[in-house]
C-alpha cells in the first residue's frame, strides 16, 4: 500500500503560508502485493517523515490508524522549507515504501521580521478620475553565492512582478479582494532561478483593483484607500536584499493608462519605454495586519479561441463559443496610432446584435454602467495584448476599429481559483451532462478568491449562494481553500449584534440598507450551514473551531428576534433612501415599501403557545426570493415567520451537532433545546390541521429537509409537494432557498419519478430550458433568454446549478459524511444509464447504472483503497463494499 496526492493544507506544495500547525493528507493505494482488486485494501498505521534539508526534523512514528490526514507535530518557524513523505501499513502490518515526497514552506511568522516600507507611487491623485497604473522599479546588487531567493509582495490595488524582464509567478489579479482595512494578504515567490550574481533590477506594476476601482452593481469606487502602494522584500537565504523603501523610482507615464477591475483597460502600446521616473512617498501604512492567503492562487486557465461574425446591425464581434469569467488576449498588424476598442458581453439580443444591457444598472451605477471594455493606442507593426487588472464575464466582444482584423488572433483566457475538478458525470441525456458542464463553468466564473454571485453586475460574495451551493460545489472542485477564506471575511465583517454581512468583504458602501438586511435568515444562516458541510465532508474539526465565535454570535442575533424579546423601532421616513436603492424599491407599493423600512416590522399574532418565544415572527428577510410568479421585494414587506423560524430550528439543531463533536456538551445541549423549541413553533406557523396548507413548493421542501415534521406531517408533506409538482406540469415554483433541495426531498421521499419528471424539464421554469437555448453557463433567472430572445439579468449564476450536486449524490448515489461512504443510486427508467466519478477526501469513488433491455439493472462500483462503503440498491439489497471494483 503507497500513500498518493499529498497535501499540505488543501495545496499542493504550498510556500508563504503561515499556518504553524498544517494539516497533512494523503489518499492510499493498493499495490500488487496487497490484497486482489476486491480484497480488504485497508490501512492501518502510517508514519510521517520530515526533513529541512535532509536532516530529519520531525517523524510522527507508526501511528496506528486508518485516518489519512493528520496535523504536523513538529516546531515550524519562520521561512522553514519541510520536505515530508508518508508510509503506510496494510491490512496485513505490511510497510509498504514511503511516497514521494511533498513540500510546504513557511512565511513571516513574526512581525518583526516585515522590515519593508510602504510606498506610493503616485505624487498627485486625483481621486474623482481613474488614475493611469504605476510603475515602480529598484536596481540592487547580489553579490555572494546564494542557494535560494524569495520574494515576499503584497500592494493597495493590484500587481504584478518582474525580476530582470521576467514575470514572477503565475498568480493573477494578487493579491485579491479583501478587508483590507482588517487583513492583507502578502503573497511568497520562490524567484531563485530568476535572479542571476551582480546586477539585477525589479519592476513592479500597480492597478486599481479591488482597493479603489469600481465594485459591484454600484460602481463604488475608493472602498478602502484613494491610494495605491507597494510593499515588498527580496530575500537570498533569510537575507533581505531589497526591499520597497524611498530608493525606489515610479512612473505614471507606462503603456498601462486607466486600469479598472470592472470598466476595463486603456493601454498605449506607443509608451511601453518609460523615461520620465520620479521618487515615491514612503508611508506610515499598517504591516501588522499582513498575512498569508493559505489559499490556492487564481491563475489564468483555459483559453478560447475567438471567430468574427458580422451581425444584423452592421456591427462586427467576436464570438468566443463560452461564456467565461477572464480576460483577453490579441495579435494584430496596424499602423501607429490606430485604435482598436473591444466591448465585452455575455450575449447577442433578440435581433441577433451585442447586448450588455441583461447586466446594466445604468441609473444605480456610479459611472453610468459597466464597460468591460479594452481601448488599445496602436504601435505600428506588430501589436501584442493581454489583460493585467481586469476581468469580466462575457463570451462576445464587439470591434470598433478601422484596423482589418481578418489576419488577427483573440484569444479569451478563463480566470478563476487554481482548484481542481473534482467529479464527472454522464448519462444518456446530453441536455443532462450540458446542465452539469455548465454548472461547473459558473462555478469557475464565480470562484476567483471568494464565491461570487456573477462576474458582471454584482461580483459580489453573498452569503445566500454558496449558502446553497456548498454541497454541490465540493463535488465538483476542490474549493476548500476559497470558501476557508471566505469565511475569515465573513468574521471580519460580522457586526457586533451578531447580523452577518451579507456581501463579504465588501464590494459597496454600506448604508442603512446593508445594516437592515444583514440579519436575513438564509443568507446569515450560511455561516453555520457551510462550516458544516465543510466538516461533514472533509472531516477537519478545525473549520467548526475556527468560525464557532462567528456561529455563536450569529445564532444569538437570532435568538434576539426570537419570541417579543426585542423592541421596535420607529420607521424610518421613506424619503431618506439612499439614492442607490431607489431603483431597487421603485415599483414597490408604499405600504410594503414602509414595512421593509422599519428596522423591525410589527410583531405578528400569534397563538397562545409556550413555543410562542421561540417563533421569529419579526424582521425584514429576503425570505424564499426569486420565486416564480411572486414579487419577491414586496414580499419582503410582510415578516418572513416560517422562513425565519424554520432556519432557526436548523441552525439551532446544526450547532448543537458542531459544540457536541466539539466536546462541550452543555451548550450542545442548551441549543438542542432551542432548536427543539423552534421546531415546535414552526409547526404551529405552518400546519393546519397537521398539514401544510400553501400552493408553494418551497413550504414543502424546507420543512421536509430541515426535518421540522413528525413521521406522518412529513408522509403527508411529501404526498402534497408530490401532488403540487405534477398539477404544475412538473414545473417548479421554489425560490433561492429551496431550489437546491426540491429533486432529492422528492426522490428520498419515494417520488423519484417526479424528481426525474422536474430535472429534465425543458420548458421554463426548468432546468434544461436555458441549455435549449443554447447557454454554457447557469443563468440567474429561468427565464435568462425568452422564447423571443430577449435577454435579462446575469448569464452566469451558479446558484440554480446546486442541483447538480444531486447528480453525484441522488442520481448515483454518492455520498460522504464523516469519513463515511455511503452509495445509494436511484435510477429511473427516464435515462438509460448514469455515472458519477468523484475524487473524494478517501479517494476516487465510482457509481454508475444502466438499465437492461429486460429492465434489470446493472451496476458498477469502484470503492478506493482504506475505504468501505455502505451500499443500498433499488431493489432493496443493502451491502458493505469493501476496497475494489464490482459489477452488480
Amino acid at each position: 500500500m503507497k500513500a498518493i496526492r499529498l497535501k499540505t493544507e488543501y495545496m499542493d506544495n504550498p510556500i508563504g503560508i503561515d499556518v504553524t500547525k498544517p494539516m497533512l493528507s494523503w489518499n492510499a493505494i493498493s499495490e500488487e502485493s496487497d490484497a486482489d482488486k476486491k480484497g480488504d485494501a485497508r490501512q492501518t498505521a502510517y508514519e510521517i517523515n520530515a526533513y529541512i534539508d535532509d536532516e530529519l526534523v520531525w517523524s510522527s512514528g507508526k501511528v496506528l490508524s486508518s485516518k489519512m490526514h493528520t496535523l504536523y507535530g513538529g516546531k515550524l518557524k519562520s521561512k522553514d522549507c519541510i520536505k515530508w513523505m508518508v508510509r503506510l501499513w496494510n491490512e496485513n502490518d505490511t510497510v509498504g515504501d514511503f511516497s514521494d515526497s511533498s513540500t510546504f514552506e513557511m512565511g513571516l511568522l513574526n512581525r518583526e521580521e516585515f522590515k519593508a516600507l510602504w510606498i506610493n507611487p503616485e505624487i498627485d491623485t486625483n481621486v474623482d478620475e481613474h488614475q493611469n497604473a504605476s510603475y515602480l522599479e529598484k536596481d540592487f546588487e547580489i553579490k555572494d553565492n546564494y542557494k535560494k531567493v524569495r520574494l515576499y509582495i503584497t500592494s493597495h490595488g493590484l500587481y504584478e512582478a518582474y525580476i530582470n524582464g521576467e514575470r514572477v509567478g503565475d498568480n493573477i489579479l494578487t493579491p485579491g479582494p479583501g478587508s483590507y482595512d482588517k487583513s492583507l494578504h502578502y503573497q511568497t515567490y520562490d524567484v531563485t532561478e530568476l535572479i542571476k550574481e551582480g546586477g539585477n533590477t525589479i519592476r513592479v506594476i500597480l492597478g486599481d483593483g479591488w482597493y479603489r476601482g469600481c465594485l459591484g452593481v454600484d460602481g463604488d469606487r475608493n472602498l478602502y484607500g484613494e491610494d495605491v502602494a507597494l510593499w515588498m522584500q527580496l530575500e537570498t537565504d533569510g537575507e533581505i536584499v531589497c526591499m520597497s523603501d524611498g530608493d525606489f523610482r515610479a512612473s505614471n507615464k507606462g503603456a498601462l493608462k486607466k486600469n479598472d477591475l470592472q470598466q476595463g483597460e486603456i493601454y498605449d502600446a506607443n509608451d511601453e519605454e518609460i523615461d520620465d521616473w520620479h521618487e515615491v512617498k514612503v508611508e506610515n501604512y499598517d504591516t501588522d495586519i499582513l498575512c498569508s492567503s493559505n489559499m490556492v492562487p487564481v491563475t489564468e486557465h483555459e483559453r478560447f479561441e475567438g471567430k468574427i461574425i458580422s451581425t444584423p446591425n452592421g456591427e462586427t464581434v467576436i464570438d468566443y463559443g463560452q461564456n467565461i469569467a477572464g480576460y483577453i488576449e490579441f495579435t494584430i498588424n496596424a499602423h501607429k496610432g490606430d485604435k482598436i476598442i473591444l466591448t465585452h458581453g455575455e450575449s447577442l439580443d433578440e435581433n441577433g446584435n451585442f447586448t450588455q444591457e441583461n447586466f446594466q444598472d445604468r441609473d444605480r451605477h456610479k459611472e453610468g454602467g459597466i464597460r468591460q471594455q479594452v481601448v488599445y493606442i496602436c504601435k505600428e507593426g506588430v501589436n501584442h495584448y493581454k489583460t493585467r487588472f481586469s476581468i469580466w464575464g462575457f463570451r462576445y466582444a464587439k470591434v470598433d476599429t478601422s484596423i482589418n482584423i481578418t489576419d488577427g488572433q483573440f484569444s479569451a483566457i478563463a480566470v478563476y481559483s487554481d482548484m481542481e475538478e473534482l467529479s464527472t458525470f454522464s448519462c444518456s441525456e446530453p441536455l443532462l451532462e450540458k446542465l452539469y458542464e455548465n454548472t461547473m463553468w459558473s462555478m469557475k466564473s464565480n470562484f476567483c478568491y471568494v464565491p461570487t454571485d456573477c462576474p458582471t453586475r454584482e461580483r459580489a460574495a453573498w452569503t445566500g449562494d454558496i449558502g446553497i451551493f456548498i454541497k454541490s460545489g465540493m463535488y465538483l472542485m476542490d474549493c476548500y481553500t476559497v470558501v476557508r477564506n471566505w469565511l475569515y471575511e465573513c468574521a471580519m465583517c460580522q457586526y457586533p449584534d451578531g447580523k452577518v454581512s451579507n456581501i463579504a468583504p465588501k464590494n459597496n458602501r454600506p448604508s442603512m440598507m446593508t445594516e437592515l438586511l444583514a440579519g436575513s435568515v438564509g443568507w446569515g444562516d450560511a455561516v453555520i450551514i457551510v462550516p458544516w458541510e465543510m466538516y461533514l465532508r472533509f472531516s477537519d474539526e478545525r473549520i467548526l473551531e475556527e468560525n464557532l465565535d462567528m456561529m455563536k454570535k450569529w445564532y444569538e442575533y437570532l435568538q434576539s428576534r426570537a419570541g417579543s424579546n426585542k423592541e421596535e423601532r420607529s420607521e424610518i421616513d421613506i424619503n431618506n433612501i439612499p439614492d442607490e436603492y431607489k431603483a431597487m424599491v421603485a415599483n414597490m407599493p408604499k405600504e410594503a415599501l414602509m414595512e421593509m423600512m422599519k428596522k423591525f416590522a410589527p410583531k405578528q399574532e400569534s397563538k397562545d403557545s409556550k413555543y410562542d418565544k421561540y417563533a421569529i415572527t419579526t424582521g425584514t428577510d429576503y425570505g424564499e426570493w426569486c420565486e416564480p410568479d411572486v414579487d419577491s421585494v414586496s414580499n419582503m414587506g410582510t415578516p418572513q415567520s416560517k422562513v425565519a423560524t424554520a432556519y432557526f430550528a436548523r441552525s439551532g439543531r446544526l450547532l448543537s451537532k458542531i459544540l457536541r463533536k466539539l466536546g462541550d456538551e452543555e451548550k450542545a445541549s442548551y441549543y438542542e433545546e432551542i432548536s427543539k423549541g423552534a421546531t415546535e413553533a414552526f409547526r404551529e406557523l405552518a400546519l393546519s390541521d397537521g398539514r401544510i396548507d400553501s400552493n408553494r413548493q418551497a413550504e414543502y421542501v424546507r420543512a421536509i429537509s430541515f426535518d421540522l415534521l413528525d413521521d406522518k406531517e412529513n408522509k403527508d408533506a411529501l404526498y402534497d409537494l408530490n401532488k403540487l409538482v405534477c398539477d404544475n406540469g412538473y414545473h417548479l415554483n421554489t425560490g433561492f432557498l429551496s431550489t437546491p433541495d426540491l429533486c432529492e426531498v422528492l426522490s428520498q421521499g419515494g417520488y423519484n419519478d417526479t424528481a426525474y419528471k422536474l430535472l429534465l424539464q425543458k420548458e421554463r421554469p426548468g432546468w434544461l430550458y436555458s441549455v435549449i437555448k443554447g447557454a454554457t453557463t447557469i443563468w440567474e433567472s429561468w427565464n435568462g433568454i425568452d422564447e423571443d430572445g430577449r435577454v435579462s439579468e446575469s448569464l452566469n449564476h451558479y446558484s440554480k446549478g446546486a442541483v447538480c450536486g444531486w447528480l453525484i449524490s441522488g442520481i448515483c448515489g454518492i455520498n460522504l459524511s464523516d469519513n463515511k461512504l455511503s452509495i445509494t443510486p436511484r435510477p429511473d427508467k427516464q435515462l438509460q444509464y448514469a455515472k458519477a466519478e468523484y475524487m473524494s477526501p478517501l479517494g476516487k469513488v465510482t457509481s454508475g447504472w444502466e438499465i437492461e433491455n429486460d429492465g434489470s439493472i446493472r451496476y458498477h462500483f469502484i470503492i478506493p483503497a482504506n475505504t468501505e462503503a455502505e451500499v443500498t440498491l433499488d431493489d432493496g439489497r443493502k451491502m458493505v463494499l469493501k476496497a475494489g471494483e464490482y459489477e452488480l
